[in-house]
């Protein structure tokens, strides 16, 4: 490669030239770049959604469920496959390997669905097939609130509705809280007996005088003309002239029946904004879309278009993830400039002013040239990328740091700057390009990581990659060029002078300071490398055992410190929507006035996802959630207590199951302990689960349980007897529509008037006082033979309700979860149900697995474990290929055994739990760091050798010579990753220094372990590859003794004559 680094040195112009290019194109994608909190995960899933108007969930099970699951079984690529049956609906959540390809997946659904179409009811509605991702859920709520009429303040929902989804970047805006519009014939039962009309009579009349009639046009031969026949419906008034029956001279409209308003249907559910009811808007952005842009764009609609509102209404913004990231990415930014100043200080003080700086240049032309590559290959900036990038400080100007460091000590012995330079760049070429890529080695596994968790932590491996690529690069090609212009050697102390020259060919013994006393120590440890072997050893398998006796437990995520809470107030009965919003309302106000607390968005009923995730939904019996949003963490006290309040204020309300649902850390993974029960027998399953969830009540430790059998409930059952509704001749569909006056009403037909968006339902029902249960027994019907009751043939009787049922590839399966209390560990509650599990005779029939948190550990550590033999096994290549020695490829590699420990140490020492994600990550990047420290020593005790000196005097001078870039080195990672370890982050731009950042509570395992396992691997490599080093020699002169050789005559394990260092 000599000839490649003169070649760069020769053409300086291009070289600085590319430079520009690539840090201009780094700064304009940094500023294009979409900026959002977490990546967007694909979430490998496909939902299929079937309507059916009232149907329940045994025949939807039957009827709906099983047919389309028949066809779908057989799609290539299937993971899993849940389903699920409630009143009225079914569903089918098709699971997917994460490397799916979603557009072929969505086509193969589809194709299966439609074949099964001809197999549902005809009365079911057209299957709905979509995707699901996580860029599917709001991005922002905005709230519109006020004493004004309910119509007006819908009507001006829907056109900031329309205004909103009409922006580029925002694929769908959802209205909550409001009721549609609706025609509502309120029939009076009397008149309808009176005038002898039948219900059909009514449905036809309504519906043959509501329709299009394309008369078509009229050409008399003198002209040609238009002829029209307005059939529909406009105005509410347009139906009251409708005739229903004519009798000679006499016709009955619907008016002499029925009275017709315009009004809004029977509310689904009810929203609320900070106490008040609202009407919300919940944006949901494009994928790939900017989230602080797409925001912006919002704001500026809602605040055009409220100009022309009337004052009585407000406007609100709730759960503004624009915000959240703009915070995050503020914090993010002041964390990597506090790294840099760390490591800028440390790179100073070793090195000097202007070489420092040449140092510190290649961390912002890496990120840059980073930031280039995420843009141009679709990524977003995110908390992932930004922590990456603190992480990568420390380690990206290790090859800076050697170039500058060989090249300062070549200007201080006398050489030119860019002769200098251009020795550096040849002579640390291969050390520099062997330790970037077993550093990359360590983190190229992880990018085969799986499922949805190898997603999420996708992009740290791909950032280190790209920055430590761009650092390879500024430090081989930019730097020698930079320092050939502007190069000036540093002022070195005396005494640092000397320790240089005679690391390099002068006397070991001029050594002086801290140098001076590691060569005497190292000097000891040469003469008992066994000595010092034996001792690591001991020390290694101490601090394991200690763990293993008394370390900390395990856990996937570390506790986070969040922004946003769900509260999920549970209730059980027939509750109607206005009691479940009483009950809600209720908690609501036991939370106005908690300090801390932004916002509170209140809503019941049906709504859209929640900030838990579609892996987390909320428990079966959720009457409603409040969504409480924090102030930012500098304008609060600690979320925990917070917290604590808010269980506090919740826990007095008896009846109601309250639960808090906080944000998650890291890639969603639901409550922490999941039990899933599945079998082909129902019955068997139900019963099996009550065993289960009766144990799991009882356990300590274990809050917010639930499971996910039918809710117990009331529902009425009308038994027609068939033969005896014949000879009275009335059938079954009768029967049902004269109920449905009771319950929602007849869908007559639907118009469009000029002042509504969407199309209006008309529908007949009887008046609200006429609405109830007991009027389901004096029902009559209009038959050939009269007006007969249909409690001549139908019986009412009440049962117990069956709400839902679910199925998991074809068997049914119930699910068991609970959340742990503060201060336990999952995975002891784990541990604990599994060991009653197998001692309580589960029936053979009934399978079990635990899911969740317990799931995806167990996944990772098996990854991770994968992950760490693959790296060392691309590392040992590449060592092979540099050093082309196998001992020497061993002794670089035992740094990694020597950092594990140290990771184990930094547990126990700090009282941190050993996160499976987090910790574990931290010891994959590890092993590609912790070894650059040994590929340094190693290739200059090889250069040595080959020049001529003996293996004793090539030893001391190597850790003579390396001794000050490996601890630089190593002290500069350390610098780097400090702030993130310790919550510090200084601000330059307000000139304030912050502390306990919840933000990087998720980061602080990783970088605990990092720093705690280079330091303590960096401590024992620089006195134990030495020892090991000199080994061989040692050991051959043992073996001569035992074979009564003498073996001083040919090997030395010590100076010889001609090796010793002068005193």
């Amino acid at each position: 490669m000599t000839s490649l680094i003169d070649a760069v040195m020769a053409r300086s112009r291009t070289v600085m030239t590319f430079m520009m290019v690539a840090v201009f194109a780094g700064l304009l994608s940094y500023l294009a770049i979409p900026k959002e909190v977490d990546p967007d995960i694909p979430i490998p899933m496909v939902l299929v959604t079937i309507s059916h108007p009232g149907i329940s969930p045994e025949d939807a099970e039957r009827l709906l469920i099983k047919p389309i699951e028949k066809r779908v079984q057989s799609i290539e690529g299937i993971k899993r496959l849940n389903a699920g049956a409630r009143e009225g609906l079914a569903y089918l959540a098709l699971e997917f390997d994460v490397d799916f390809d979603q557009n072929q997946a969505l086509i193969d659904v589809r194709e299966q669905v439609d074949i099964a179409r001809p197999d549902l009811p005809e009365d079911t509605k057209e299957p709905l097939v979509s995707e699901m991702n996580t860029a599917l859920f709001p991005i922002l709520a905005v709230s519109l609130s006020g004493n004004v009429p309910e119509r007006k303040l819908y009507e001006n929902a829907r056109k900031l509705q329309d205004k909103i989804e009409a922006l580029p970047n925002v694929l769908e805006a959802k209205l909550t809280g409001h009721r549609e519009e609706l025609l509502e014939i309120i029939i009076d039962p009397t008149k309808l007996e009176a005038y002898n009309v039948t219900y059909q009579e009514l449905v036809t009349a309504v519906t043959m005088n509501n329709k299009l009639i394309a008369a078509g046009t009229l050409d008399t031969g003198r002209g040609r003309f238009a002829v029209k026949v307005p059939g529909l419906v406009e105005t509410a008034s347009d139906v009251y002239d409708i005739p229903i029956k004519v009798s000679g001279d006499s016709v009955v409209t619907l008016s002499d029946l029925a009275d017709v308003r315009r009004t809004f249907k029977d509310p689904e559910g009810y929203a609320r904004f900070n106490g008040r009811p609202a009407i919300v808007i919940q944006i949901i952005k494009r994928l790939g879309a900017n989230v602080i842009e797409t925001s912006a764009a919002v704001r500026e609609i809602v605040d055009e278009e409220s100009r022309y509102w009337p004052e009585g209404i407000h406007v609100n913004y709730a759960l503004d993830m624009s915000e959240h990231i703009v915070n995050m990415l503020g914090r993010l930014q002041a964390s990597v400039l506090t790294a840099i100043f760390f490591v800028m200080i440390v790179v100073v003080a070793a090195l000097g002013l202007r070489p420092g700086l040449m140092v510190g240049m290649a961390i912002p032309i890496s990120f840059l040239m980073a930031f280039a590559n995420l843009y141009a290959l679709g990524f977003t900036l995110n908390m992932m990328v930004m922590f990456s990038m603190v992480l990568a400080v420390g380690m990206l100007v290790d090859g800076a740091i050697i170039v500058v460091e060989y090249a300062d000590r070549k200007m201080s012995e006398g050489h030119p700057r860019e002769q200098a330079y251009g020795l550096a760049a040849k002579r640390m070429f291969w050390p520099i390009v062997t330790s970037t890529l077993t550093t990359l080695a360590a983190f190229t596994p992880m990018l085969a990581w799986p499922g949805v968790t190898g997603k999420f932590m996708a992009l740290m491996p791909i950032t280190l990659i790209f920055v430590l690529s761009a650092s390879l690069i500024v430090a081989l090609f930019f730097l020698p060029v930079i320092g050939a212009h502007i190069g000036q050697p540093h002022k070195e102390k005396s005494d640092t002078l000397t320790s240089l020259a005679a690391g390099q060919s002068g006397k070991l013994a001029d050594l002086s300071g801290w140098t001076g006393k590691y060569i005497k120590l190292i000097e000891h440890a040469l003469q008992r490398p066994l000595m010092v072997l034996g001792l690591s050893v001991l020390l290694v398998v101490s601090i394991g055992g200690t763990y293993w006796v008394a370390g900390p437990g395990l856990q996937f995520m570390p506790d986070g410190d969040p922004v946003y809470i769900a509260v999920y107030v549970g209730a059980r009965g027939n509750l109607s929507k206005k009691e479940a919003l009483d009950l809600v309302v209720e908690v609501e106000n036991s939370l106005l006035d908690i300090e801390g607390i932004r916002s509170l968005y209140t809503f019941t009923g049906t709504t859209s996802e929640t900030i838990a995730g579609p892996r987390s939904p909320p428990p079966d019996d959720t009457i409603g959630q409040i969504q409480i949003e924090f102030y930012d963490w500098q304008e609060r006290r600690d979320a925990q207590s917070i917290v604590r309040d808010i269980r506090q204020a919740v826990s007095t309300f008896p009846g109601l199951r309250i639960e808090l649902k906080l944000e998650q850390m890291g890639p969603p993974v639901g409550k922490d302990v999941q039990l899933e029960l599945s079998s082909d027998f129902g019955d068997l399953v139900l019963l099996e689960a009550a065993r289960v969830r009766q144990f799991v009540d009882g356990m300590e430790g274990l809050i917010e349980i639930e499971d996910s059998r039918s809710l117990p409930g009331i529902e009425w059952k009308l038994t027609i007897d068939r033969e005896q509704a014949g000879r009275f001749g009335a059938d079954v569909a009768q029967v049902g529509t004269m109920v449905q006056l009771v319950t929602n009403g007849i869908l007559l037909s639907e118009y469009r008037p000029d002042d509504a968006e969407d199309e209006v339902e008309i529908r007949v029902r009887y008046p609200y006082a006429d609405r109830n249960i007991n009027q389901l027994d004096f029902l009559k019907i209009q038959t050939n033979q009269g007006l007969v009751p249909i409690s001549n043939f139908v019986t009412r009787t009440p049962q117990a309700q069956v709400n839902k049922l679910e199925r998991l590839d074809g068997r049914r399966v119930i699910t068991i979860r609970a959340n742990t209390a503060e201060g336990v560990l999952t995975s002891d509650k784990v541990a604990e149900l599994e060991e009653w599990l197998q001692q309580a005779n589960i029936d053979p029939r009934v399978h079990y697995r635990f899911r969740g948190a317990d799931e995806e550990g167990a996944a990772a550590a098996a990854f991770l474990g994968w992950a760490m033999l693959a790296a060392l096994c691309i590392m040992a290549i590449i060592l092979l290929t540099q050093f082309n020695n196998f001992y020497h490829v061993l002794l670089t590699l035992s740094a990694v055994v020597l950092s594990s420990v140290g990771v184990l140490l930094a547990v126990m020492i700090t009282g941190q739990n050993f996160s499976i994600l987090m910790t574990g990550t931290g010891l994959v990047a590890l092993a590609g760091i912790v070894v650059n420290n040994n590929i340094v020593l190693i290739d200059t005790y090889q250069r040595l050798q080959r020049s001529g000196h003996e293996i004793y005097d090539a030893v001391l001078r190597t850790v003579a010579q390396r001794l000050r870039p490996v601890l630089l080195t190593t002290i500069t990672t350390i610098c780097g990753l400090l702030p993130m370890a310790l919550q510090v982050n200084l601000n330059f731009f307000t000139r304030q220094i912050s502390t306990g950042d919840p933000g990087s509570l998720m980061w602080v395992p990783l970088a605990t372990a990092v720093i705690f396992g280079l330091a303590f691997s960096t401590l024992i490599t620089l006195v134990l590859t030495p020892s090991l080093l000199i080994l061989p020699q040692h050991l051959k002169i043992i073996w001569a003794e035992y074979a009564g050789k003498d073996g001083s005559k040919t090997v030395s394990s010590g100076p010889s004559k001609a090796t010793q260092p002068a005193e």
